[in-house]
């Protein structure tokens, strides 16, 4: 896969991808793809939907090869959850 040479900083590369979801993607989405992932080219607002974001990225570059990547998950404020959850308290 081809190296993404960028500027932009990963604070930079969010701002841009929500701002674009938010503004121009969410709306043209199917609330019945909820749970899937749109992965975004923060420089060109393509963006590709996929039930994964490896998958969702892998076909953004297919078609933009040097695209700087932001993913949503449809319908979901966080992206993916870091841990095995809640602790348990006793």
């Amino acid at each position: 896969m081809p190296e993404t040479a960028t500027t932009l900083s990963p604070e930079e590369i969010a701002a841009r991808g929500d701002k674009l979801y938010h503004e121009k993607i969410e709306d043209q989405l199917d609330p019945a793809l909820a749970g899937q992932v749109v992965a975004i080219d923060v420089l060109s607002g393509d963006f590709s939907v996929a039930a994964n974001a490896s998958l969702a990225v892998r076909d953004l570059r297919t078609r933009k090869p040097n695209a700087v990547t932001f993913g949503v998950r449809i319908g979901s404020r966080t992206f993916a959850r870091i841990g095995r959850g809640p602790r348990k308290v006793k």
